[in-house]
């Protein structure tokens, strides 16, 4: 058998006419590696704001009376639910996706129905001002809305992600 010799490094059969017998890769698999990554910047931010309310948690609410039930169990599903997130990341899988949107939503859930049932909302009643809000009222509302806004992004990567790892039905004839 007789060794074919390569003019400049390239191996023959390689000119370059043959590109359009070559291999494109779906849209959609190019759109789950960049829901992927979007997800992983994602996942850090939650964890970041999981971490600082858990700070707060301790340095404020610790104080005041101890920590609420509702406040500690928030932030334990919310633990639970970026743990959740991560194995579905890394491992692509759909159910694992969807339960970690789930989760984090009840997660943001009772972190709001925590700000809720303080007692800053009866003071504004009584009071009829916003002015009697208190500095770390301000910044348990403050929280829970920057809390909201993540998960309505957490909500949108994950629908996104979920939809182009699921594969397409073939339509019915």
């Amino acid at each position: 058998m007789s060794l074919r010799k390569s003019t400049a490094g390239r191996p023959s059969g390689t000119d370059g006419s043959d590109f359009s017998y070559r291999m494109v890769i779906d849209p959609r698999y190019l759109k789950v590696a960049e829901g992927k990554s979007r997800l992983s910047k994602l996942l850090v931010a939650q964890a970041i704001y999981q971490v600082l309310g858990v700070g707060w948690l301790f340095l404020f609410k610790s104080q005041k009376m101890g920590p609420d039930s509702l406040t500690i169990l928030s932030i334990v599903i919310g633990f639970i639910s970026l743990l959740i997130g991560e194995l579905g990341r890394h491992r692509s899988q759909v159910t694992l996706l969807r339960l970690y949107s789930t989760v984090s939503s009840m997660a943001t859930a009772l972190s709001v129905a925590c700000v809720i049932r303080s007692d800053f909302f009866l003071q504004v009643i009584q009071d009829w001002s916003v002015s009697a809000i208190k500095i770390h009222d301000w910044v348990d509302i403050s929280c829970a809305a920057i809390g909201i806004l993540l998960q309505i992004v957490v909500i949108v990567t994950t629908t996104s992600l979920v939809y182009n790892m699921s594969p397409r039905r073939a339509a019915s004839q």
